[in-house]
């Protein structure tokens, strides 16, 4: 009886197996590639002293950044990567408008070997939406 339900309803089983797969992804899958939320960064800033790179244009970075953020524009990141070498084995948080911008940094960071790089998720707009304070002009070179 149940071999006779599953061959005739195979297609239904297969879409809600793979339906439950979709949603137990992000769960199997873990927390990497998907960034830390502002709360998250908030601890890492706290409790591991990480190192903020802003990687937004410097026009965007002058109107508001987190405190202590360092602007390295994604366009420049390569080039730049001499600067940081000795934060290399220190928490990084890299962030930018909405995440974007940053996970693609952070992606380029790994591979330069920052292993410790993370993305602030959903980006500086996170950040604010979350009631968390910027600061305002200073290119924090």
């Amino acid at each position: 009886m149940p071999m006779e339900f599953i061959n005739q309803n195979i297609l239904l089983i297969a879409v809600v197996i793979v339906s439950g797969l979709g949603l137990l992804w992000p769960l199997i899958a873990g927390p990497s590639g998907k960034g830390l939320s502002p709360a998250e960064a908030t601890q890492l800033i706290n409790r591991e002293n990480a190192y903020i790179i802003d990687v937004r244009g410097v026009d965007e970075f002058d109107k508001g950044h987190l405190p202590e953020a360092k602007n390295i524009p994604a366009d420049k990141l390569a080039e730049r990567l001499g600067e940081l070498e000795k934060f290399k084995e220190r928490a990084l948080l890299v962030c930018c408008a909405a995440g974007i911008r940053s996970a693609k940094a952070c992606g380029q960071l790994q591979k330069a070997g920052f292993t410790r790089a993370q993305s602030l998720a959903g980006g500086v707009d996170a950040w604010v939406s979350a009631g968390y304070p910027l600061k305002k002009g200073g290119r924090g070179k």
